[in-house]
């Protein structure tokens, strides 16, 4: 491909990646230039894939062998159609910021030169560039994107109102993603190898026990149990009153399925009503009364008198 004049890219992510590859000299201020002594400079150009090292800041750590493999056929027939985008080195080096399944693919498909654009970039710059183009563009799964907005906060010295305005979302949310890295190992690699959604992730999260955070979320797995399926257990857990002596195997979810049948006795009566039960299923129900009137209204409604 022929080498192509730099033109200037107008971006729709605000402050966000858009800044990081702004080439227009009439915005790089001279704070701007003492970082990257360099303008940023921006073109397509054919470069050989020998000659690109793999990017060490990239926040995927798995690629799909088989996802890659259809990726590679696809540019067997279609060629690139999103080039990579890579910084200059040295004469000859090039390092990719993002678009490394396209850069591997390639490989797989037997290319020998990939179109890219060429950015001139220190690293925290990069680093930025490639965190955030893979998080708006990838398919990343929640403890990635976890941990590239903590890269980005801890490295390139963000508080989590500018996190926000780089990746388009609301504080709130990018909260949400930050607490996943306070889970258990097993339950992040849960995470991770997809064995539990996002939504299963921030209901076990509310649990302050370590313990009865990995028991809700080993049934959670077992029994293939939906979001409000666990979230129904960490309600139960939050609020429920510690378990007795009569019940002592009853779990969370039976445990509010009790309470939930001891709340329509109460309604029906008209009375509070005293419901127990164990794991076998066995227990009592008491339904005190306070006279004899009392006692005969609750006849009635069992239809005794």
């Amino acid at each position: 491909m022929a080498d192509q004049k730099p033109t200037r890219k107008k971006s729709a992510l605000g402050r966000g990646l858009g800044a990081l590859l702004e080439d227009s000299p009439a915005k790089n201020s001279t704070k701007t230039e003492e970082i990257l002594p360099e303008v940023v400079k921006t073109g397509i150009f054919e470069i050989k894939l020998e000659e690109i090292q793999v990017n060490p800041y990239q926040p995927r750590t798995h690629f799909d062998k088989d996802a890659l493999a259809e990726l590679a056929e696809s540019i067997k027939v279609q060629g690139i159609i999103q080039p990579i985008t890579v910084r200059k080195l040295d004469q000859n080096e090039y390092q990719l910021i993002s678009g490394e399944r396209r850069f591997q693919a390639s490989k797989i498909a037997g290319l020998e030169k990939i179109p890219a654009y060429v950015r001139t970039a220190n690293d925290q710059q990069m680093l930025e560039m490639a965190l955030i183009e893979n998080i708006q563009r990838e398919n990343l799964n929640a403890l990635e994107i976890a941990h590239s907005y903590q890269r980005l906060l801890a490295e390139c010295d963000l508080k989590q109102e500018q996190l926000g305005d780089r990746v388009g979302k609301n504080r709130t949310t990018v909260n949400n993603y930050l607490r996943l890295l306070k889970l258990p190992p097993t339950i992040q690699a849960a995470i991770r190898d997809q064995q539990i959604s996002m939504g299963h992730a921030r209901a076990l999260i509310n649990i302050e026990d370590v313990e009865k955070q990995l028991a809700i979320f080993k049934k959670a797995v077992d029994e293939e149990l939906s979001v409000r399926k666990v979230e129904a257990l960490v309600k139960a857990l939050n609020e429920g009153k510690p378990e007795k002596k009569s019940e002592p195997n009853l779990d969370p979810v039976r445990k509010y399925e009790m309470n939930k049948i001891q709340q329509r006795l109460a309604s029906h009566f008209g009375t509070k009503v005293n419901l127990k039960a164990n794991d076998k299923n066995k227990g009592e129900i008491k339904i005190p009364f306070t006279s004899a009137s009392d006692l005969n209204r609750i006849l009635e409604i069992l239809e005794i008198i």
